[in-house]
């Protein structure tokens, strides 16, 4: 569990990293899971573009990969979410 000051910082840090996934017109599907835990595994927090033509809010977008990934909701602001789950890579540097 994350506590609202790991939350208040790992928002810092995702002022400073690019959109990695994109959910556009047909929603959260099998490929954007995919693409969510494949990029949790190899960078721990990412950010996510919800496009204006998608059917889902971008909340509704957040709460199924939050149920689908395991991972943490950080923030949900416009079209942006940003999750976070630790890694366990070796040598990876953690944010927390």
């Amino acid at each position: 569990m994350i506590t609202t000051k790991d939350r208040a910082t790992l928002r810092g840090f995702a002022n400073n990293i690019p959109d990695l996934v994109y959910v556009g017109k047909d929603g959260v599907n099998e490929n954007v899971v995919k693409q969510v835990v494949d990029n949790l595994i190899a960078h721990e927090l990412i950010k996510i573009k919800v496009q204006p033509n998608c059917s889902l809010t971008p909340r509704e977008v957040c709460d199924e990969l939050v149920s689908k990934t395991n991972a943490e909701p950080i923030s949900v602001v416009g079209g942006k979410i940003v999750l976070y789950k630790r890694t366990n890579k070796k040598g990876f540097k953690h944010y927390l």
